[in-house]
């Protein structure tokens, strides 16, 4: 997070330009609104004029029958006016507060849309936590000054710009003195501006911080529990947010002080203009009128630039959000869709896959090859299992073929098309995983099982639920397939989630399948039924599988065995425990264990 918080200085209104897409599409409401703004800033401004006349034609006029009736005009008049301000200020509302919130969903979808589409890569340097404080923290400062703040500032600049022109006309001399030591205002305010815009991307910095170590802390309750270590973790985000807390007091002190400044020093400027005016008055150069439209005149400005100080800050602050929120707009992931893609041919039979010299290292670890000068062709229909230590490679190669990375150097390609020259989508479609965690969303178990085919029937998913031998279990929970699962599936065991992936990789029903230690949270007698629907499902098509227990591998067409990001064996499994080597070791451990422990 330090280099975001190096950035700060960099956040102006300007920023908020980022925005503009976004705005563009609603031209027609911004204008309608802005009719609305000005309506109700003219009625305003309408308002002390309507008070002069008041004053000087219906309490000043001299016989008692024309007093009464200009007293009911001008009452009538000021209330024309009243009525006209409560009709434009309410259209105005609505009209802003409706774009606040269209726009922000606009931006609240456009970022989520574009962060579901970056590659792994991405998430290797930015937190989760922190995405998801930007999703909701930064979206609701922008929807407050686009909802709101904006709007009144905007409102308040036409009325204490109407206010000043009114008063210099009015009182010209005056003014000018006034106007002379406004300017003498503005040099402190650009220095109040300078660190309220610091501090507001600071202190929106640090609660992405502390939402950093929420949503990891909760996505890992059971270890957090296990180890007694909540009290440390509870101690740990309070932390966080003290540093949040302290940053934002800082931020609020420098506006407290910056709106004091602004509002003590205007005020002290017009008291001054004010105290000419009596004299004035009472010379007899003006009328009490004149007097009284001055005095509406000076408090809409000193209110128009009290509101102008503090509708800065929350500008200051949205700026910040928006900084932020374009950073993660601007991410391009490394994995691009290709300008001209090629078609995959139709598979028939499973797919054929192909690494040529692949030579690839994770971003993170550019000094640690995943893969070394790695080369294999898997062929139509065959089941191909990767076995070795941990460290060997062996869930890269499932990776790279997914294409959630770019090799350095080499091919890889599916139906004879690379993958990196293909589309996305093309390439994914044709492939079922089953990987090691399995993930279950927060809905029903027949949503869950229907992910990888959306439109599939709920006969097909209750078929491909059976083949998983999860038919059972979902029948037996309270609703059935329509049970919601929690989130994360909590409701369900280790191997009851990874019978519901494995059925949602079956109905799925792609030419290639890779299963990536895909029974390794079931118990005994539930890996031999997985085992048996496996087998069933790897028929007709391509099957790359990893696991550490190779008992679930004996039955492999190849064995593949990897050490350090290279191919140091395959065969059979007779062949290889015959030739000795890594994978005979791997063995003798894993059945002597077994063994051991029958």
């Amino acid at each position: 997070m330090s280099e975001h918080s190096t950035r700060a200085a960099a956040s102006t209104p300007r920023s908020l330009g980022g925005l503009l897409p976004y705005v563009r599409p609603y031209r027609g409401r911004i204008a309608l609104a802005g009719l609305f703004l000005v309506g109700a800033a003219a009625s305003t401004l309408v308002f002390p004029l309507a008070l002069r006349g008041l004053i000087d034609q219906g309490l000043v006029a001299a016989d008692p029958g024309a007093r009464v009736l200009a007293l009911r005009n001008h009452f009538l008049m000021l209330f024309a006016v009243g009525a006209a301000l409560g009709l434009f200020s309410a259209a105005r509302f609505y009209m802003v507060s409706w774009l606040g919130e269209r726009i922000t969903a606009d931006l609240r979808n456009a970022v989520y849309a574009h962060v579901v589409h970056q590659s792994p890569e991405f998430f290797e340097h930015t937190q989760t936590g922190e995405v998801l404080s930007r999703l909701t923290t930064d979206t609701t400062l922008v929807q407050t000054v686009v909802g709101s703040s904006l709007s009144m500032g905007l409102r308040n600049t036409v009325m204490g710009i109407g206010a000043l022109v009114a008063l210099v006309v009015t009182n010209p001399w005056v003014m000018t003195q006034v106007l002379g030591i406004l300017v003498l205002i503005v040099l402190p305010t650009v220095y109040f501006g300078r660190r309220v815009r610091k501090l507001s991307r600071a202190s929106q910095d640090r609660v992405a911080d502390s939402s950093a170590i929420a949503a990891e802390v909760l996505n890992a309750i059971p270890v957090v529990q296990g180890y007694v270590q909540e009290r440390r973790e509870a101690a740990r985000f309070g932390d966080a947010t003290e540093r949040a807390f302290d940053t934002a007091i800082k931020r609020t002190w420098i506006r407290s002080a910056f709106t004091a400044f602004v509002i003590s020093a205007t005020f002290g400027a017009l008291l001054w203009g004010l105290y000419q005016g009596t004299q004035a008055v009472i010379a007899g150069t003006i009328s009490a009128g004149h007097l009284g439209q001055t005095v509406l005149f000076v408090i809409i400005l000193v209110s128009a630039v009290a509101v102008l100080s503090e509708v800065y800050g929350d500008v200051l602050r949205a700026a910040g959000a928006t900084e932020r929120l374009m950073e993660l707009l601007a991410a391009r992931s490394p994995v691009a869709e290709p300008e001209a893609p090629l078609p995959l041919p139709p598979a028939r039979g499973g797919s054929t896959v192909r690494f040529e010299q692949v030579t690839f290292h994770y971003p993170s670890r550019p000094r640690h090859h995943a893969l070394a000068d790695f080369t294999l062709d898997v062929r139509a229909g065959e089941t191909l299992a990767l076995v070795g230590p941990s460290g060997a490679g062996k869930s890269t190669v499932l990776q790279l073929l997914m294409r959630f990375y770019d090799v350095r150097s080499g091919r890889i390609t599916i139906d004879g098309v690379p993958v990196n020259r293909a589309s996305l989508a093309d390439v994914r479609g044709r492939i079922g995983i089953v990987p090691q965690d399995s993930t279950v969303f927060s809905t029903s178990a027949l949503d869950n099982i229907r992910y990888g085919r959306p439109a599939a029937s709920e006969a097909e998913v209750q078929a491909a639920a059976r083949a998983a031998f999860a038919h059972d279990f979902i029948c037996a929970l309270p609703e059935g397939y329509a049970t919601h699962l929690g989130e994360r599936g909590v409701r369900l065991s280790g191997g009851q989630r990874q019978r519901i992936a494995i059925a949602r990789a079956m109905l799925k029903n792609p030419p290639l399948l890779l299963l990536d230690e895909a029974t390794s949270a079931l118990d005994a007698e539930s890996e031999r039924m997985v085992q048996a629907a496996l087998e069933a499902a790897m028929h007709d098509r391509t099957t790359i599988v990893i696991a550490h227990r190779l008992a679930t591998v004996l039955r492999a067409d190849r064995i593949v065995v990897m050490d350090g990001g290279r191919i140091v064996d395959s065969g059979r499994h007779d062949e290889l425990v015959a030739r000795g080597g890594l994978y005979a070791r791997l063995a003798a451990m894993q059945f002597n264990l077994e063994t051991d422990d029958a």
